[in-house]
C-alpha cells in the first residue's frame, strides 16, 4: 500500500527505571481508544515538534517530572484497519527512549486528558492490564542490560 493510502501516527515514550528497579508508569483512563491500563509516559508527536521534544513534553504532562533522554531503546510499529471514524487504515510507529528524572515532582499535570495519574511500580511486580508498549520497552531494557 502506498503511503498516501493510509494515515501514520508517530508516538514516542519514555522508559524511566530508577536505581531500585521501579518503572514509572501512567494510568491510561481509556477515554481515547482501548481499555484503561498502565502505559508509559508518552504519546503522539505534534506536527511542529521533534520526537525528542514530544517525549519530554509528554513525560512532564503525564508524570510531573522533567526528564532527560538517553538512547532510543526500541522502535515498534503496528497497523490497523479503517473504521467509521477513521476512513483510512493507519500505521502506528512508536519510539521508546530510556530517560532519567532530573526535576519536578510526581503528579499528573494533564487536565481532561487520557492520563489520570502516574506511579512508580517495581519492575518485578507489574500486575493488571498494561499497554503492549510497556512490555516492548521492558524487553528492550532487559536485553540492553544483558549485554
Amino acid at each position: 500500500m502506498h503511503f498516501t493510502e493510509y494515515h501514520t501516527r508517530l508516538a514516542a515514550y519514555a522508559l524511566i527505571v530508577d536505581d531500585t528497579e521501579r518503572v514509572l508508569l501512567t494510568w491510561y483512563n481509556g477515554s481515547g481508544r482501548g481499555e484503561a491500563c498502565w502505559s508509559l509516559p508518552g504519546g503522539g508527536v505534534e506536527y511542529d515538534e521533534t520526537v525528542e521534544e514530544a517525549v519530554v513534553r509528554e513525560a512532564l504532562e503525564e508524570t510531573g517530572y522533567d526528564v532527560v533522554l538517553h538512547e532510543p531503546l526500541a522502535v515498534h510499529s503496528f497497523t490497523g484497519p479503517a473504521e467509521p471514524d477513521r476512513p483510512l487504515p493507519f500505521k502506528s510507529v512508536r519510539i521508546v527512549y530510556r530517560a532519567t528524572v532530573v526535576g519536578g515532582s510526581l503528579g499528573t499535570l494533564e487536565v481532561g486528558g487520557t492520563t489520570d495519574y502516574a506511579e512508580w511500580v517495581a519492575v518485578d511486580d507489574l500486575e493488571g492490564p498494561r499497554a503492549d508498549i510497556v512490555d516492548v520497552a521492558l524487553a528492550a531494557w532487559r536485553g540492553q542490560r544483558a549485554r
